[in-house]
């Protein structure tokens, strides 16, 4: 497997993991100034390098991420439930795929049109032999201002320049293993 697939499997399954924390629920997310945002996703205690990727959205992306990823966060979540907090939003979750079962605790601080934090630890039952049960990470957003002329809304530019759009989900449906 190439280095730069890995980079993208490696990014796609964290993004998913962090879908929960800002898919829609009972409390609704503010929707993210539209523009370029630069993604950047730590996991404390990985030999998983951090990874930087670049994400173009607008209001109806973002709004589209919410409503089109849902389906598939009720579809395999037996619980997603946000609440709004002092400082941010809390989501707790219990989510299944491919025979994996991830509980997580999500945190998001900041403001949807600067930046945010979202920080997530999980446990994970039937992790496959080698993968970390317990994770820990944060995914830091940041805005950068208009989208480049080159990209378009829901482009994201990966590490060594992979591209994808995240309203194509099937793409990133195929990296998830069968239920």
């Amino acid at each position: 497997m190439t280095r730069q697939l890995f980079s993208f499997r490696i990014a796609a399954g964290v993004l998913l993991a962090a879908l929960p924390a800002l898919a829609a629920s009972a409390v609704e997310l503010p929707t993210r100034k539209a523009g370029l945002w630069e993604l950047r996703m730590l996991r404390a205690g990985s030999p998983t390098p951090e990874i930087t990727m670049q994400h173009c959205t607008d209001e109806t992306t973002d709004k589209k991420m919410t409503t089109q990823l849902s389906p598939m966060a009720k579809q395999n979540c037996t619980r997603n439930d946000t609440q709004k907090t002092a400082t941010g939003y809390v989501t707790d979750s219990v989510c299944s795929f491919g025979g994996t079962t991830m509980t997580s605790h999500s945190e998001v601080t900041g403001d949807f049109n600067s930046g945010y934090s979202v920080k997530v630890t999980s446990h994970n039952d039937g992790a496959p032999a080698g993968a970390p049960r317990d994770t820990d990470m944060t995914l830091e957003a940041k805005w950068l201002g208009a989208c480049p002329a080159d990209q378009k809304p829901g482009d994201i530019v990966m590490p060594g320049g992979f591209r994808m759009n995240i309203t194509d989900m099937e793409k990133v449906k195929g990296l998830m293993p069968a239920k």
